[in-house]
């Protein structure tokens, strides 16, 4: 049996199941792409491939009510989140296609001796793999996608096996914008076959998004053939609360970083680390807003948190959560897990020597610690082997750039949640990736950088 099947996490019911493809169709999809690299990607112009990426945005856009249906169907999204991705990737499209020229111009070099004149020219790489997770479906796709394809690098699009649904929408999309056959391919591989296309030499780079076991999975395949990758991995990101002038509005941004899309997002808030004179009244308020958030079927826009994305995500999280209560936490929960439907809880008193302090925790459940100066504050922050975001709260200026420096990971928000934007560059270090996607430099890891020097 395929393992690609829509299971709505609500009811834990098979919707629908989708055939793997087979050998002999990947042979033909992995030669499609080369094919696409060789014709359509060096016969049109950067502005042409633009054109098209801005019409896959605006398609998003006219289908989102049925896009979003599917994707609260297959991982149990929000309908309201489901509808806030949508647009978020249309918007990436939209940017990439008013941002393409200028961010794939030639770039003159200032000659240090001689005559004549040197360029940096940015030109496609060719055929490139793309391993999506579950938890953004829409989201995830464009930001590696969209700038891919106005390159000109044809993509072979493997999505999570619990995403076939908005995977085949996706590549409809791409198919009804005006791309040709080759260019976008979804593709339903096992992990056997994607170490095969990761191999095969057509392929030049591969861009992943998921677990830390399968980014080093990947990395070693792509190691070993030389291939170029770039790796979103997990996080398990601070929110550090120094100080504040308004705790409650504090409070609402801290709630709103754990909880988005359910608490399943690489990037959400889910280390909450305050300075003790705050301590006490933001844990009763946090744990006050975040127990009362309201959890229902995806479908009703007036919850916030539906169910998680399968029961084995469920179960995974019940498992970290009782081992961490073993090891000597604090829980306070909204309540009993019912299937996939996981409480919001709150753990305190997570020492060191927990099995979960340096787990990410991926769902509604934030861990609240306590510290009584800045330095142990960043000391803490940095103590886990992500580094993909992070959350600063303070009304001192001067600390905020001094304790921005000093964190360890890709992105710091200061005084401020929820503010991802397309301009933004995305990614962590540590066992939280490498490489960058969204802004400029989402679109200038897989390209040729190759230099034009011409003599007087």
């Amino acid at each position: 049996m395929s393992a690609y099947a829509v299971v709505d996490p609500s009811t834990g019911e098979t919707v629908q199941t989708y055939p793997t493809i087979t050998d002999a169709a990947l042979t033909a999809a992995i030669a499609g792409a080369n094919e696409a690299f060789r014709t359509w990607s060096r016969s049109t112009t950067v502005a042409e491939r633009a054109a098209l990426i801005a019409r896959v945005g605006e398609l998003h856009v006219e289908r989102q009510d049925a896009l979003a249906a599917i994707i609260a169907r297959e991982m149990g999204k929000p309908i309201g989140d489901a509808l806030g991705e949508i647009n978020f990737s249309a918007a990436i499209y939209q940017f990439y296609a008013d941002n393409a020229t200028q961010f794939l111009a030639d770039e003159p070099i200032a000659l240090m001796g001689g005559e004549g004149s040197a360029i940096v020219r940015k030109s496609a790489l060719g055929v490139l793999l793309g391993i999506m997770p579950w938890n953004f479906p829409y989201y995830q796709v464009a930001r590696f996608a969209g700038p891919n394809l106005i390159i000109g690098n044809p993509v072979l699009l493997k999505h999570a096996p619990q995403c076939p649904e908005s995977a085949a929408a996706i590549e409809q999309i791409y198919l009804d914008a005006g791309f040709p056959a080759g260019a976008y391919t979804n593709i339903y591989a096992t992990n056997e076959q994607v170490a095969d296309i990761i191999a095969n030499p057509i392929v030049q780079g591969v861009s992943l998004t998921g677990s830390e076991r399968a980014g080093a999975a990947v990395a070693e395949i792509a190691g070993r053939h030389l291939k170029k990758v770039v790796l979103e991995l997990g996080g398990s990101d601070p929110f550090i609360l120094l100080s504040t002038d308004d705790l409650d509005a504090t409070v609402q941004s801290a709630v709103i970083a754990r909880v988005d899309n359910c608490g399943q997002a690489c990037n959400a808030a889910k280390r909450f680390i305050v300075m003790d004179d705050l301590y006490d009244a933001f844990v009763e308020k946090f744990t006050a807003a975040i127990l009362s958030t309201k959890v229902g079927n995806p479908t009703d826009s007036e919850i916030q948190i539906g169910p998680l994305s399968s029961l084995a995500a469920a179960d995974r999280l019940s498992a970290q959560v009782d081992a961490a209560v073993a090891g000597g936490a604090n829980i306070v929960s909204a309540g009993e897990r019912s299937g996939a439907f996981f409480p919001p809880a709150v753990l305190t008193n997570v020492t060191r020597d927990n099995p979960s302090f340096h787990e990410e925790l991926f769902g509604p459940v934030a861990v609240i610690h306590k510290v009584s100066s800045e330095a142990e504050a960043i000391d803490l922050a940095n103590d886990t082997p992500f580094g993909l975001g992070s959350y600063l709260f303070t009304t001192d200026a001067e600390q905020a750039a001094r304790v921005a420096d000093a964190i360890q990971a890709g992105m710091v928000y200061v005084n401020i949640v929820g503010a991802d934007s397309p301009e933004l560059p995305f990614g962590g270090v540590k066992r939280s990736g490498s490489g960058r996607e969204l802004g400029r430099w989402g679109a200038d890891e897989f390209v040729n950088k190759k230099l034009i020097r011409v003599g007087a």
